[in-house]
């Protein structure tokens, strides 16, 4: 399967969010190469529960 290409410009801030948040887990060269699709419920779960816990911290900051 080959590597999907990735423009930074139009991704919406959440999924922007989300491919930062796989970066930092080590997990963005399998979502870039396998889809999101290739990821266990518990790479998920870590990836949304991160996003949660950035975006809380962001709206008390404000």
């Amino acid at each position: 399967m080959s590597e999907k290409k990735l423009i930074w410009e139009e991704l919406s801030p959440d999924d922007k969010l989300k491919y930062e948040i796989a970066e930092e887990l080590g997990l963005l060269e399998k979502v870039k190469t396998l889809g999101w699709k290739s990821l266990t419920a518990k790479e998920t779960g870590r990836i949304g529960g991160l996003m949660t816990k950035k975006k809380r911290e962001k709206d008390q900051t404000l």
